[in-house]
Order: C-alpha cells, then sequence, then structure tokens
C-alpha cells in the first residue's frame, strides 16, 4: 500500500504546490543521492518510483533507528537498579563489581558472621564500606585487605572459636571482658575489655602465641556478635556515622614498661598483624588505663606510623578511675573506673573457659626430677670425706655436680624478664 501512495503523490504536485513542492522533492532527492549513490542510478532510469524506493528504503531504516532508540532505553532503565548509595560512590560501586572475584579467590564467603552477596545485601554493604574506608577510598587496596581478611577467617574459623572452644583458666581468667550500656547517640555500645595487669604467668598467657591469638580473636568474635551487623535493614552513610563499632579499653595497672620480653613482643606484633587485617573500623575509640604519665612519649611516637584517624580514636588515661568521665553513662561503669556499677568479674561476660588441672600437676612431676641428681650427689660428697685415699677422683665428681647447678641458675631469671614483659601489649 505504501508504493502506491509514493506514486500519487507526484502527480498532485503540480495541481496544488508546485514551487514548495518541487523544492522540497529536490532537496530530498539530493539528500538521498548523497548518502545513498546507488539510488541516484535508479532515479535516472526509473524517474519518479525512484522516489518511492527511496521512501521504502527510509521505510526500512525508520525501524531500524527505532530499535536502536529502543536499546539505550533499556540501558537507561538498567541503570536505576543500582541503589543510590552506588551512584554516589563510584569507588564502592567498583568494589562490589569486583566482589565475584575476591571470593572465588579466598573460597569464602562469610565476614563476622556474614555471607557476603551483593549490593542488594545491606549487611554486605556496610562491610564492604568499613573496607573501604579503612584504606581511604583506594578499591586495589580495600580488595587486596578482604581477599586477605576471608582467607584468614577460612584457615582460622573465628566463629567456632567463640561458639566452641574452650582456653585454660589459669592462662586467660580475668584478662577480657564484654560489656554493653545504653548511650543516648550511639544507642547500645558495646565494650570489650583487656586487663593486661591481671597475667599472672607472662610465659604461661603469651609464651605459644597461637593460642594467644585464639584466646583474642574468640572474644572478638563475641563482642562482634553483639553489634549485629549482619541484622542491618539499611545502609550507612559512607561518610556518616559507622554504628557497627566498639569501644575497647586495655588496663595496664601494675604493668611494668621498662622493657619489653621478647615472649610478648612476638605475641604483640602477631595480634596487630591480624586485627589490622581482619577487623578493619570496628573500632570507635580505644581507651589505654592507668598507664604512666612517662610513657606519653609512646603515644605521640606511635603518629608517625598510624594514619590521623587511627590516632584520632586513641586516648591514653594515667588514671583508671577517671575513665567513665568520658561517657554520658558513667555510673554503669564498674566502680574501679570510676562509675558506680559492680566490678567486671560479676557484670562482664567472656570466653568459656575451663580448668586445666592435669597442665598444673606437670611441673610438679618435673621438680623431683631435677632433684633426684641433687639427691645423688649428697652421698657422693659424704663418702669423699669419709674415704681420704680416694679424695682425688672424688673431688672431681663434686666440682663437676657444682658445676652443673651454675648452668641451671639462668632459669630462674625468667620472672625477672617476665615482670617487664607485658609493655608490649600496650599496642593490641
Amino acid at each position: 500500500m505504501s508504493e502506491p501512495t509514493a506514486q500519487e503523490t507526484p502527480q498532485a504536485v503540480p495541481e496544488t504546490q508546485p514551487t514548495d513542492k518541487i523544492e522540497e522533492t529536490t532537496t530530498t532527492v539530493t539528500a538521498v543521492s548523497e548518502e545513498k549513490p546507488a539510488e541516484k542510478t535508479a532515479e535516472a532510469t526509473t524517474g519518479q518510483p525512484a522516489e518511492a524506493n527511496g521512501s521504502a528504503a527510509a521505510a526500512e531504516t525508520a525501524p531500524a533507528t527505532n530499535n536502536d532508540e529502543s536499546a539505550p532505553k533499556k540501558d537507561e532503565s538498567e541503570a536505576p537498579a543500582k541503589p543510590e548509595f552506588l551512584a554516589k560512590n563510584p569507588a564502592l560501586s567498583q568494589f562490589f563489581d569486583r566482589l565475584p572475584a575476591i571470593l572465588e579467590k579466598a573460597g569464602h564467603t562469610e565476614m563476622w558472621g556474614v555471607p557476603l552477596k551483593d549490593f542488594n545485601d545491606p549487611p554486605t554493604a556496610n562491610i564492604l564500606i568499613k573496607f573501604l574506608r579503612a584504606n581511604e577510598g583506594n578499591v586495589k587496596q580495600a580488595e587486596g585487605q578482604l581477599t586477605k581478611a576471608l582467607e584468614w577467617r577460612k584457615k582460622l574459623n573465628p566463629l567456632e572459636l567463640a561458639e566452641n572452644a574452650r582456653f585454660s583458666a589459669k592462662k586467660f581468667d580475668g584478662l577480657g571482658y564484654i560489656t554493653s550500656y545504653d548511650d543516648p547517640k550511639y544507642g547500645k555500645l558495646i565494650f570489650t575489655w583487656n586487663i593486661y595487669g591481671a597475667v599472672k604467668d607472662i610465659n604461661g598467657t603469651f609464651g605459644d602465641v597461637d593460642e594467644f591469638i585464639k584466646w583474642r580473636v574468640a572474644l572478638m568474635e563475641l563482642a562482634i556478635k553483639d553489634l549485629k551487623i549482619g541484622e542491618a535493614t539499611s545502609v550507612m552513610d559512607y561518610n556518616g556515622e559507622d554504628p557497627y563499632q566498639m569501644i575497647q579499653v586495655h588496663d595496664y595497672q601494675n604493668v611494668s614498661f621498662l622493657r619489653m620480653n621478647p615472649t610478648i613482643r612476638a605475641a604483640s606484633k602477631k595480634t596487630i598483624d591480624v586485627f589490622t587485617t581482619a577487623y578493619p573500623e570496628i573500632l570507635r575509640e580505644k581507651f589505654f588505663v592507668n598507664v604512666p604519665a612517662i610513657m606519653g612519649w609512646m603515644f605521640s611516637a606511635m603518629k608517625v606510623f598510624l594514619s590521623k584517624n587511627t590516632i584520632r580514636k586513641f586516648h591514653p588515661i594515667t588514671n583508671g578511675a577517671n575513665l567513665a568521665r568520658e561517657f554520658s553513662f558513667a555510673d554503669d561503669i564498674p566502680k574501679t573506673y570510676g562509675g558506680k556499677a559492680p566490678e567486671l568479674k560479676e557484670t562482664g561476660r567472656t570466653v568459656p573457659l575451663e580448668d586445666d588441672a592435669p597442665a598444673e600437676e606437670q611441673p610438679a612431676k618435673e621438680e623431683p626430677a631435677k632433684e633426684e641428681p641433687a639427691k645423688e650427689e649428697a652421698p657422693k660428697e659424704e663418702a669423699a670425706k669419709e674415704e681420704p685415699a680416694n679424695a682425688e677422683p672424688a673431688k672431681e665428681e663434686p666440682v663437676e655436680a657444682k658445676e652443673e647447678p651454675a648452668k641451671e641458675e639462668p632459669a630462674k631469671e625468667e620472672p625477672a624478664a617476665a615482670e617487664a614483659a607485658p609493655a608490649a601489649t600496650e599496642t593490641n
């Protein structure tokens, strides 16, 4: 039907609008001839039907144009599918784009009890925001840190430690607690307490670095569970307040800062490495209490190595009784720290502990073994006195026996080194 119409139209041109229509026709023919030279030849051969052919060609082109226009409309309809918080933060959007590859490489999808999904999952979005914030918006660095954290969790299984592991009461009793308080500004605020002054045996507590790390991680995981990151129903503002953070208190009452024990140095270094990688942006503020005033230089020196955002969170307090003044809910803080509430042993929660009686019996069995040679030496000396004829060989034996205990004396130096050892824990 379109071809007859194209033929009738040229016949009516001279009768109705001879001048204007001819100009329009000429313009159309010129335009067509410029775009498609092949059609110009057809016009010269067939005459007027060439316009019809051009019209048909134009008609065929039109649907293609419409299809092209419809394609962008589909793209535009897909763009709004991404939430607004990604549109405002291209770096976070890129981070989400990389997430599938990160999970595949790590071979693990769980972070702080949350199965990582996509940008439609608020808990996942909040966790990625934490890792991106910790790296000041650098997507590549955030990707590397998240990958390492996931690999570490796959290897250690922190959730299992927090839920089912049992730790030595002799080594860790009284060293760590978790409490919560109602804050007018932040709502429920979680506290973790590390009472390093309560350590009774430095080598016993910190000697096995892996065991200490597991205990420390279990305490942290229990506290993170109280943050309820996995229950989030909305995505936090990247530049706003983070409601999923806690307060940490390190108490150094009766701890020596004069020198550092190698055992504690090793435990401290590994703890810092693990927590820096696996728990970014979890701490809101960190209070170091009962720290000698002379140690103020230490916190000044730390500014050289730590970011401004981290330094902002550190608060050294010489007198632990002044800690309660830092909070609006001061009365809820334990009495030891300036509040009116019962002590941590009564109000705080901790990781599961168990008595390790067998471990206590082992040193008792070893001590008699060391004393036996001493008992044997005593009769030899008496025999030497009774038999002067054999004095020469007898004297050689006690001399050697006396040298042996002299070599064992360094073992008595351990307590002296242990007194100063906890100094290293100040950075945990």
